[in-house]
């Protein structure tokens, strides 16, 4: 899976502990010899081929979680062309239930802690994160032409104190929500990337630092609304033809992550109902 952006464009990567994925599901409308020797020697930690040399072991852990995090997800993620259709305005979580089964885990630095609980009097998803990396992801394929309207509640204790979407360093977030768009090329795959962001005004987008792939955008910045579950909703397609200048392909997952590997910080927050509208 050689992304243009894996670890910016790397000579040579040995990749780390904490991206070596056990990928139980695959990918069944792709010829598997076109994934298995990446796969192999990502998982094996053997060294992958490219032009530049990552210069330290930080930047190297964050690109494979950025870059091949996210590419590796869409892999799970096409399994479900076979059985997918076009959903109806739905759910994906409330919580009230504990955690969907639907929801999948993917460690790449550290293992945040996500628990169903009441917060504020309703059901909600808590996400403990100490210098760790974690997220949970939701497979789910649709188009986003017929349903365009991603809502979703959150709520941080506080914010990243030396989160800085512009810097590599810095990229480490209380939330974030993402929406994924798997490609049968798989290196081009690509995420939007809404987040509650420190220093990076809020409505701002800017790619993210490893990989131009992803989108990060500023849905809430600093801690003016911290303390209180804040409402949101984006139109997904267009915010996709805005930051990538084409048309979206279908969405192939949702997926939620509190991150501070980076930072070796620690946050807390709160994710509250996501649902897809037309």
């Amino acid at each position: 899976m050689f992304v243009s952006r894996i670890c910016g464009t790397a000579e040579q990567l040995q990749a780390p502990a904490s991206a070596r994925f056990a990928c139980v599901s695959w990918i069944v409308t792709i010829p598997l010899p076109l994934f298995k020797p990446f796969i192999y020697h990502l998982i094996r930690g053997r060294r992958l081929k490219s032009y530049q040399t990552c210069s330290k072991k930080g930047n190297l852990m964050k690109t494979l979680r950025q870059s091949v995090g996210v590419v590796l997800l869409a892999a799970g993620i096409l399994t479900l062309s076979a059985t997918g259709g076009y959903c109806a305005s739905r759910t994906i979580d409330d919580f009230s239930n504990g955690l969907d089964p639907g929801w999948k885990e993917k460690v790449f630095n550290g293992r945040t802690i996500y628990t169903p609980t009441m917060e504020d009097g309703h059901p909600a998803l808590k996400a403990v994160a100490r210098a760790s990396a974690s997220g949970l992801f939701y497979k789910i394929k649709f188009d986003c032409e017929k349903y365009p309207i991603l809502r979703w509640s959150w709520k941080i204790n506080h914010v990243v104190s030396k989160g800085n979407a512009l810097t590599k360093e810095g990229d480490d977030y209380p939330a974030r929500v993402y929406v994924v768009f798997p490609s049968l090329l798989f290196w081009k795959t690509k995420a939007l990337n809404y987040v509650w962001a420190n220093r990076l005004p809020k409505g701002a987008a800017v790619p993210n630092k490893y990989t131009s792939n992803a989108m990060m955008i500023a849905v809430e910045s600093g801690p003016v609304n911290t303390g209180r579950f804040i409402d949101e909703e984006r139109n997904i397609c267009e915010d996709y033809r805005r930051l990538f200048k084409s048309d979206p392909p279908k969405v192939g997952a949702i997926a939620i992550m509190s991150d501070t590997d980076t930072t070796r910080e620690e946050s807390l927050a709160w994710y509250g109902p996501i649902t897809i509208n037309k």
